[in-house]
């Protein structure tokens, strides 16, 4: 979500009517989520000014770690320079830190794509926005997901009811510090996620979304005390409920 946010920040700056925009003091510091959309708090370092050049050498993009050539235009620029700039600057200060880490196995090598592709400079933001809107229609319409045999049918389900919250077994990336909640495309995906996991014992759908609208579920490690809630639905794997009293 804060890269998605970001990209689309970084699109308009890079096709503004002002022209492109360069965030000169380019650091994490100077962003804040509002809403759930990505905005900048001060534009007082911002500039439209691209580099003029007379030829390719003069068009060379520095940073710590990398140096990437760039074209010089007919009209005397440096093509692309601010747009490059504060791409880069995206990777190496948003994108390392958090594409790699919460994606389903199926769409990290998308995210891998980007990563690199951006951390290259071989894309620039059209296709970089291009990209992530492609990896969240996939996310979001569940079309990621390979077949693989129906798991769900090996789980009793109990509509309106859930389990007593407390802590239990932790997983990665989960929502909740306490335990497993994790976003799913469907039942059939969760009960996917709780046979790969060795402690889960049952798992809860609540009506309960993140922002892409997919509902959450959390994955424990029993089952055994319920209590009522319309909004929710516990499935309980067969094998933990034999020879047990639902």
């Amino acid at each position: 979500q804060i890269c998605l946010s970001l990209v689309k920040l970084l699109f308009y700056l890079a096709h503004s009517p002002l022209g492109s925009i360069v965030l000169l003091d380019f650091q994490p510091r100077q962003f804040v989520m509002v809403d759930g959309n990505l905005k900048v708090t001060d534009m007082d370092d911002a500039s439209t000014e691209e580099l003029s050049c007379k030829e390719d050498n003069d068009c060379t993009l520095d940073f710590p770690t990398k140096s990437f050539p760039l074209k010089c235009s007919v009209v005397g620029k440096c093509e692309g320079m601010n747009e490059k700039k504060n791409l880069f600057n995206a990777y190496r200060y948003f994108f390392t830190y958090l594409l790699p880490h919460s994606a389903p196995p199926a769409l990290q090598p998308l995210l891998s794509n980007i990563l690199n592709a951006t951390g290259d400079l071989r894309y620039g933001i059209n296709e970089t926005l291009r990209d992530f809107e492609k990896v969240l229609h996939l996310y979001k319409s569940g079309l990621y997901l390979q077949k693989r045999p129906l798991l769900l049918k090996d789980y009793i389900s109990l509509k309106g009811f859930r389990t007593v919250e407390g802590e239990d077994y932790k997983c990665w990336p989960s929502y909740s510090h306490l335990g497993c909640l994790l976003s799913i495309h469907s039942a059939e995906e969760a009960a996917a996620i709780c046979n790969s996991q060795s402690q889960c014992q049952s798992f809860i759908v609540t009506q309960q979304r993140t922002w892409t609208g997919r509902p959450l579920a959390s994955f424990q490690s029993s089952w055994t005390d319920l209590i009522p809630d319309t909004n929710a639905v516990v499935y309980i794997k067969r094998s933990a409920s034999s020879g047990e009293r639902l």
